[in-house]
């Protein structure tokens, strides 16, 4: 290797891992150490590849490898860290976050029962081509007074970039002057006999700020947009003005259409625990308003409404261990209709393999023999099924087939013979063979084909020779043909079950999982396969969605899949030859 191609590989190699480090460091403080850790590693392989004589062959697949990392093994990493949580619905933010809301939204303040409310109007600075800008003042009145705030100093936003606090103070308008800790503001009164209309306020003697927006105002009504979508969303909607010892914020009451006394329940406090020798300090919501600690369980904030009944305040995401895999046994209402799926699951998968294998192979036999005319032709008809994409094949046979009241098995096979009209997709029993029927019509063209090419890999000296020998047609498919055939199809046999044993597309189209498993507390169906039940649980519960326990079936799912593939390719016998 030339110098110059060394000088360029470290070139190269130092910028590689000047970005990656950059990257692992920002993902490490923005909070995201699982896909930090996954590049990290990916970095350790990537030098040792470039730096390392045995990592030579591995230069090659870098671009491979960086993919496998980030598209494989993170998200299996965060699968497995996923199921040991309660992540779903009511449980989605972390317990900082779910602080955050509880201290800031608009939602958990409360009015004062002789609360003080008070008009508002919104004056803002146009720029010099007469567009409006995001510098405002707002300008506050009742019956005591007049008072002027500035645009808020003081804003909070979550991680999403939405607002979470905003804070300003007010100043009373005395003879139309207002002087707040760094700028003097004078009252603009319009020429007229009604001098209670203020068109401006001037700030230092050189910068108008325009009347723009009131609420109860319909002149100004067109800048009801841009008060909403820039003013409210940016600074007003979580807006805290303070006057003296009050706080004023947009209130409820009225549709936001008024400022009035409001103030937070909730505040956080700090609490020492003596354990043994030590102390530690613990923070928890404490309740201003009734004066008492707001309690925690099973991740919820709790505490008692006016009618004394303990609700649900938020949730937040927590590590709640092997609860979501111990509950699958423990917990009744979700082991019975749990074990019925996977006994399902296991039987579905090994019966579309089977018969699939079984048709597809008799027509490969058939379409093998050199005698046969017309092969071609048969061929052509006999892969359809498989060239036709299967979401369009299964709501054919979902809507033209299976259709209780018009399919074509009911209306013109059934009654035909004069017998009663199946519930197809409806009764458990028959919904299931209508699943396994789909499936294996969709999965022999592919068995047909594979087999195919394998029987035509087989020599025809040892036929010729079993021939001789007096072998029947039978013996020489049992003794020739099938042991032959299996060396080369059954690494694609334990490939297909696997298939199968995730083939959430046609059970979804063709049943929907349905029908529904009586007496239980997940979406649970009769011909629901495991991954149709994860799917279910993450997203379609009717208590909401459980992504911690979803995750931890399909934590299982894999484990199972894995297990299976070992031993059926350990005792098959298959891939021999390459670990010879």
């Amino acid at each position: 290797m030339s110098k110059l191609s060394r000088i360029l590989i470290w070139l190269a190699a130092s910028v590689l891992n000047g970005l990656m480090v950059w990257i692992i460091f920002t993902l490490f403080f923005i909070g995201n150490s699982g896909l930090a850790i996954v590049l990290a590693a990916f970095l350790f392989v990537a030098d040792w590849a470039i730096f390392s004589s045995k990592g030579y062959p591995y230069r090659y697949t870098l671009f491979a490898l960086f993919f496998l990392f980030i598209l494989t093994i993170y998200p299996m990493y965060y699968t497995v860290k996923t199921s040991f949580t309660n992540y779903g619905t009511g449980h989605l933010f972390s317990r900082e976050k779910a602080i955050d809301i509880l201290l800031t939204d608009p939602s958990y303040n409360y009015e004062p029962k002789d609360s003080e409310f008070m008009d508002f109007s919104i004056y803002i600075k146009y720029d010099e081509e007469f567009k409006p800008t995001e510098d405002f003042l707002i300008l506050l009145n009742n019956e005591k007074g007049k008072y002027l705030a500035e645009k808020p100093k003081v804003l909070e936003y979550d991680s999403t970039g939405s607002l979470l606090y905003s804070e300003t103070s007010m100043y009373e308008i005395n003879n139309d002057f207002v002087n707040t800790e760094e700028n003097a503001y004078k009252i603009i009164r319009a020429d007229s006999e009604d001098d209670s209309f203020i068109p401006a306020i001037e700030k230092n003697n050189n910068v108008r700020y325009t009347y723009f927006y009131s609420p109860y105002d319909d002149s100004v009504s067109s800048n009801s947009a841009y008060y909403n979508s820039v003013l409210r969303q940016n600074y007003m909607k979580a807006l805290v003005i303070s006057l003296n010892s009050k706080d004023f914020m947009l209130s409820n009451k009225f549709i936001y259409k008024k400022f009035g006394e409001a103030y937070k329940i909730y505040e956080t406090r700090v609490k020492t625990i003596i354990r043994g020798d030590r102390k530690e300090y613990s923070t928890y919501i404490y309740n201003k308003l009734a004066e008492r600690e707001v309690m925690e369980k099973d991740g919820f904030f709790l505490d008692y409404n006016e009618n004394g009944q303990l609700q649900r305040l938020i949730g937040y995401q927590q590590n709640i261990g092997t609860k979501n895999y111990t509950k699958i046994i423990n917990d009744s209402r979700i082991s019975k209709p749990f074990f019925q799926i996977f006994g399902w699951t296991f039987t579905y998968a090994a019966l579309s393999v089977i018969l699939s294998f079984i048709i597809g192979l008799f027509f490969a036999v058939f379409l093998n023999d050199s005698g046969l005319k017309g092969r071609l032709i048969y061929r052509t008809l006999l892969i359809i099924p498989w060239a036709i994409p299967a979401f369009i094949s299964v709501l054919v046979w979902k809507n033209g087939f299976f259709n209780q009241t018009y399919g074509i098995l009911n209306r013109f096979v059934l009654n035909s013979f004069g017998a009663e009209s199946l519930a197809w997709l409806d009764n458990p029993f028959w919904a299931k063979v209508s699943v396994i029927i789909v499936n294996t019509w969709l999965g022999f063209p592919y068995m047909m084909t594979v087999t195919l090419g394998s029987l035509q890999s087989i020599p025809s000296e040892l036929y010729e020779a079993a021939s001789i020998d007096g072998a029947s047609r039978w013996k020489q498919f049992k003794k020739i043909t099938l042991p032959l055939l299996m060396v080369s199809v059954a690494p694609l046999l334990v490939m297909s079950f696997a298939f199968n044993f995730n083939n959430f597309t046609n059970i979804y189209l063709l049943t929907s999982g349905g029908p529904a498993i009586p007496g239980t507390s997940t979406p649970a169906g009769a011909t629901d396969i495991l991954i149709s039940f994860t799917y279910k649980l993450a997203f379609e519960g009717s208590r909401g969605q459980d992504f911690g326990f979803a995750a931890a079936i399909s934590v299982l799912i894999f484990a199972i899949i894995a297990i299976l593939s070992y031993f059926n390719f350990k005792f098959s016998g298959s891939f021999e030859e390459v670990s010879r």
